[in-house]
């Protein structure tokens, strides 16, 4: 077993640094750095493993980090949790969410950022775009609290 500290690991860790550096420069849909949406969902789930998935969650679909790479660095068990978190192209958004839920790890983070996603306080203007978004993630959160 790895060493951890409060819920972290040297994975955990390894994962956060990756992320950082492979989202540097992107924004979060308030136009904040994106990596302050990673912070909030890894500081949603306590094991070490989860955080790891929490920090690298969206690396396959906005970094193109690839499932090779995230297997050979975090292990097999961590790649297959982010690429279930990773939603393919024109694939329905529920349909998305009931295959995250069938892995434990990646269902715990889902909820973790859907409910990171659905906070619309961070927003300096809600829209109908926003509110609609909202209703999805809402929607997706149920399906995967069941």
């Amino acid at each position: 077993m790895k060493e951890s500290f409060a819920g972290y690991s040297a994975d955990a860790a390894k994962a956060e640094a990756l992320a950082r550096a492979r989202h540097a420069g992107q924004k979060d849909k308030a136009g904040q750095p994106y990596a302050g949406h990673l912070e909030r969902v890894a500081a949603r789930v306590r094991e070490p493993q989860l955080k790891t998935i929490a920090w690298l969650h969206d690396s396959m679909e906005d970094t193109g980090l690839s499932f090779k790479e995230l297997a050979a660095e975090f292990g097999p068990l961590t790649a297959e949790a982010v690429a279930l978190l990773t939603r393919r192209e024109g694939e329905d958004y529920l349909a998305y969410a009931a295959r995250v839920k069938e892995n434990e790890a990646a269902r715990a983070v889902k909820i973790a950022d859907l409910i990171d996603n659905s906070n619309l306080a961070r927003l300096r203007r809600v829209t109908l775009q926003d509110a609609e978004r909202q209703r999805r993630y809402n929607e997706a959160l149920r399906l995967l609290l069941e």
